[in-house]
This record gives C-alpha cells, sequence and structure tokens, in this order.
C-alpha cells in the first residue's frame, strides 16, 4: 500500500493545528470568564472583582472571542476540503484568505496574549503592594493568558503553512 500523498498530510497536519487552536481558545475562554475574587477591606463592604472589570481583560476576551470564530470557521473550511477534496471558496482566493487571515489572527492572539500577561503582572504588584490575598484571581489570568500564548504557537505554525501553500497555488 501506498503511502498517502503529502498534500493529504498537509492538511490533516493543519486541520489537527486547528482543532488543538480551538481548543485552546476555549480554555483559555472558559477560565477568564470564570475568574472572580472577593476583596475584603476593613472599612469598606465585600467586593467582587469579575475579569470584565479590567479593561485590558476585555481586549483579551476580544482577541479570543474573534480567535474562536476564525478557528471554527477555518476548522469547517479544512474538514470540507478533507472530505470532498475540494475547497469552499472558488479559485485562488482560498489560498489568499488563508494567508491573510492566519497572519492577522496569528498577531490577535499574541498581542491578546502579552496584554494578559502585563496586566496580570502589573496588576498584581500593586494588590501585593495594598496586601490584598488575590493570588486566586491572578493565577487564572496568567493561565487564560497562557493558554493563548500556546493558541498562538498554533496560529503561527499555521501561517508559516499558508505562507508556503500560498506561492504553489497562486501563479
Amino acid at each position: 500500500m501506498a503511502p498517502p500523498p503529502s498534500s493529504t498530510i498537509s492538511r490533516v497536519i493543519t486541520l489537527l493545528l486547528k482543532i488543538v487552536m480551538f481548543t485552546l481558545l476555549l480554555a483559555s475562554l472558559v477560565v477568564l470568564v470564570t475568574d472572580t475574587a472577593t476583596i475584603s477591606v476593613d472599612l469598606f463592604p465585600d467586593s467582587t472583582v469579575h475579569f470584565d472589570d479590567i479593561y485590558t481583560y476585555r481586549y483579551v476576551l476580544a482577541s479570543i472571542i474573534i480567535g474562536l470564530v476564525y478557528s471554527l470557521l477555518q476548522t469547517a473550511f479544512s474538514l470540507y476540503h478533507i472530505a470532498t477534496g475540494n475547497r469552499l471558496i472558488a479559485g485562488d482566493g482560498a489560498f489568499v484568505f488563508d494567508f491573510y487571515g492566519d497572519k492577522a489572527i496569528s498577531y490577535m492572539v499574541a498581542t491578546g496574549s502579552a496584554a494578559g500577561f502585563g496586566a496580570t503582572k502589573d496588576l498584581k504588584a500593586l494588590a501585593d503592594a495594598a496586601k490584598l490575598d488575590l493570588d486566586d484571581y491572578f493565577d487564572k489570568a496568567y493561565a487564560s493568558a497562557s493558554l493563548l500564548l500556546i493558541a498562538f504557537f498554533c496560529a503561527a505554525t499555521l501561517s508559516v503553512f499558508s505562507s508556503y501553500a500560498l506561492p504553489k497555488m497562486v501563479n
């Protein structure tokens, strides 16, 4: 039995990367939206802090959601392409869409992760200086940003693959 053609292997690898990326983004979303903490200060009643009280985490959320939508769309396109052998977008437009889409999403996911790490580091330093025990809150924020960073590596790899595929298909 002859081995499958390299284009089939490439399609399967990109599909797996898209599924892993989607799973990481979904996990990052769940961790981020469940991130809450209660602050107790002597003179004031207990206050609950949610992730969306911090504007930077709203940007992280937006980058996750946009990445999820794109990843789901690309996964569906890949499944269709593997199942039928045809691309959903006719002509060379699919390769151009993959090329620019992968670049844009990888940058968005990377900046979302970086923003999450930066905000968490700065806010944790402020909370520690104020002697507030918010370690669990910031640990979840770090976990969400870490999952987002790993999703970026998947997106960057997909971006490289689409860079290689474009010159072969577009003449």
